[in-house]
């Protein structure tokens, strides 16, 4: 059974031709923002919204298809389908910020300067806002990272690591540090794959002495000891990368 609420009780404006598809684009998104209409809500069928809106078909699919880039709406087929008010969703951050950096917008620099300064920012705040979930859930990420690397699985290891500070960044129970956390570490990922393997003796004993320090919540302990294992990183990473880039 279909339960999602059908928008139908929405007063859309008709629209003047010029930039047409923003103008629709920008009621939808102030209807969001009022709340009148609200995640699950589905809009209208396009046959109808292009007859409120007084606007070709063509026209109107150019406004929905922005919004659906944009994170706001989602595309369903189907007899029950349509197009929805999406749920909250990291994705247009993360590829967003994915997108600056392939574009050089963030460099290398600037993006292991802020990994070190956002990691003290949220261990100080999981060590008092985690729960043993939490813990257990970055201590489990921890013994994966081991097994991998003890079976020689960088690509495995690497995106264990990476899901230990997405783990952190959720720990907050802060959505703003988690996404940006994740979009983060996303970008992290491709700067790692285009430097290329590293290997390090030094990333797991940290690991363990920072979940000891979130354990007892030392925040200072636990902040220190992020700081001191992310600057040995960023120092690693980007002679890896400079040597890769003479012209740098």
């Amino acid at each position: 059974m279909d339960t999602t609420r059908s928008a139908t009780d929405t007063s859309f404006q008709a629209i003047t031709p010029h930039r047409a598809f923003e103008e629709i684009a920008g009621q939808i998104r102030a209807m969001v923002a009022n709340g009148r209409l609200r995640p699950g809500d589905r809009l209208p069928p396009e046959r109808e919204l292009a007859t409120l809106f007084q606007v070709s078909r063509n026209t109107l699919r150019e406004a929905l298809r922005s919004l659906e880039i944009s994170g706001l709406l989602a595309s369903r087929k189907g007899a029950s389908g349509g197009a929805f008010v999406r749920e909250g969703s990291a994705e247009v951050i993360v590829g967003g910020m994915r997108d600056l950096y392939h574009l050089g917008a963030i460099t290398p620099e600037q993006l292991t300067e802020a990994r070190i300064w956002l990691s003290e920012l949220v261990v100080r705040v999981v060590c008092e806002r985690a729960t043993e979930d939490d813990l257990a859930a970055l201590q489990a990420n921890v013994e994966a990272a081991r097994s991998a690397d003890r079976a020689g699985h960088f690509e495995e290891r690497q995106r264990l690591h990476r899901e230990f500070h997405v783990l952190l960044g959720r720990a907050t129970r802060n959505p703003i540090i988690a996404i940006t956390m994740e979009a983060t570490m996303e970008v992290m990922g491709h700067f790692v794959a285009r430097i290329g393997p590293r290997e390090n003796a030094f990333t797991l004993p940290s690991r363990d002495r920072l979940l000891k320090h979130l354990r007892s919540r030392d925040a200072d302990a636990a902040s220190k000891e992020m700081a001191a294992f992310l600057e040995r990183m960023q120092r690693g990473y980007l002679a890896q990368w400079r040597a890769a880039r003479p012209d740098v």
